[in-house]
């Protein structure tokens, strides 16, 4: 976790910058965030673990939901702050959640787990069970594949970090043993002409039992 922190504390406003808008040009993300939207239902509570910069937070609040954002980055979340004043941006880690058992309609993982080690990935889905209300929606994303993408200097900085890519059948079976049941599956190929990385991208929906 120290090492995503500095990380993420030392590229923000780069990232910021160059991810300003990360659902342009992506219709069938935007109709999965959609579809999660409609799913929870108008004013449910959800929050965006993982929430960076905040544009997909805000996304989210756009399409009716009562969403909030964490980060583990206080550089992040200042960010967010500062771009999206009208929302709630907080520090802490989606590992060990501040939040009350049963107290939330929704959580999204928009391409945050991929920082977590896979032995540590059952923990992290009970944890998302257990702030979840029976019948609640989980929404994540990530890249698919089984080699690590390790990223270094990026934006000229001095720090490094491994981006662990995800099979959708292993992440199906890890949230099925959190006690979550599928609700679909969507893979889509890489988009390589707008500078993405070169592997296919996975959007899983599940939702808690009850």
């Amino acid at each position: 976790m120290t090492d995503t922190r500095t990380f993420y504390d030392t590229i923000a406003e780069d990232y910021a910058a160059h991810f300003r808008d990360p659902l342009a040009e992506r219709p069938l993300e935007r109709a999965l965030l959609a579809a999660y939207a409609e799913q929870v239902g108008p004013g449910g509570r959800v929050a965006d673990l993982g929430c960076g910069p905040g544009a997909v937070t805000a996304h989210l609040a756009g399409l009716g939901l009562s969403v909030f954002g964490l980060d583990l980055s206080a550089s992040m979340v200042a960010v967010a702050r500062r771009d999206f004043p009208g929302l709630w941006f907080g520090q802490g880690c989606m590992r060990e959640l501040p939040l009350a058992g049963g107290s939330l309609a929704g959580v999204v993982s928009w391409y945050s787990s991929i920082h977590t080690p896979v032995d540590e990935l059952p923990a992290l889905f009970r944890e998302f069970h257990r702030v979840l209300a029976p019948g609640g929606r989980l929404l994540l994303a990530f890249q698919v594949g089984d080699v690590p993408l390790r990223l270094e200097h990026p934006f000229g900085h001095d720090v490094a970090l491994d981006y662990q890519r995800r099979e959708p059948g292993r992440m199906a079976g890890l949230l099925a043993g959190a006690g979550f049941l599928l609700g679909s599956s969507t893979v889509r190929e890489p988009e390589v002409t707008r500078g993405e990385s070169p592997v296919p991208q996975a959007f899983v929906l599940a939702r808690k039992r009850g």
